[in-house]
């Protein structure tokens, strides 16, 4: 379900000029412009199903995917793992490493998209600017298509695809940064306890 970490796809449009793309160097400054970051977001299943709930991001390395009722999932990566509670097992999260999943490249320290060759497209259309990014040692991993608007830069969706080719949508909307999160947000230990009580 991490397909349960990836809207509206982007219209057809006519070519876009090179020049009114968001350039890289502009969308790695706003991802390091923050520490952390929330919102709530609508997510569209591989299956056509949609479901909704709250995003925290504290970066780097730490995400929570709350979802709304009925659904009762969570997930939640930190200490590069990534956790996924799913309230129809009674089995503890599952879990693999964060590094595995193309949202690992946003959640970096320091995020710099020109670098080690992992942006595979970079395009605009309708007034909005798309990167595709992917892990250029382990392309296998899957890819995530972020879209940006401009003025100011700001994340409206991400489009993540995985190993199997399934791609799960996220789009973002009332974000609002810089306020502090509790770090029992993201802590999976205490969460893992939480559950099977």
């Amino acid at each position: 379900m991490l397909s349960a970490l990836s809207a509206l796809a982007v219209a057809p449009a006519l070519p876009a000029r090179a020049d009114d793309r968001i350039p890289l160097s502009e969308i790695s400054r706003f991802f390091n412009s923050f520490t952390t970051a929330q919102g709530a977001f609508t997510q569209i299943n591989p299956d056509g199903g949609i479901t909704t709930g709250r995003l925290y991001i504290h970066r780097p390395g730490r995400v929570r995917f709350e979802y709304d009722p009925p659904e009762r999932s969570l997930v939640m990566a930190s200490g590069g793992q990534v956790a996924i509670f799913d309230a129809r097992s009674n089995q503890g999260p599952s879990q693999y490493p964060l590094r595995r999943t193309p949202l690992n490249l946003i959640l970096e320290r320091e995020v710099d998209l020109s670098r080690r060759r992992m942006v595979v497209d970079h395009f605009a259309e309708d007034g909005a600017t798309a990167v595709v990014a992917q892990d250029p040692d382990h392309p296998e991993y899957g890819t995530i298509q972020l879209i940006f608007t401009p003025n100011p830069t700001e994340l409206r969706q991400w489009i993540i695809t995985d190993d199997s080719r399934a791609e799960t949508t996220v789009i973002l909307r009332d974000m609002s940064f810089g306020e502090p999160l509790r770090a029992r947000l993201f802590n999976i230990t205490a969460e893992t306890d939480a559950w099977q009580r």
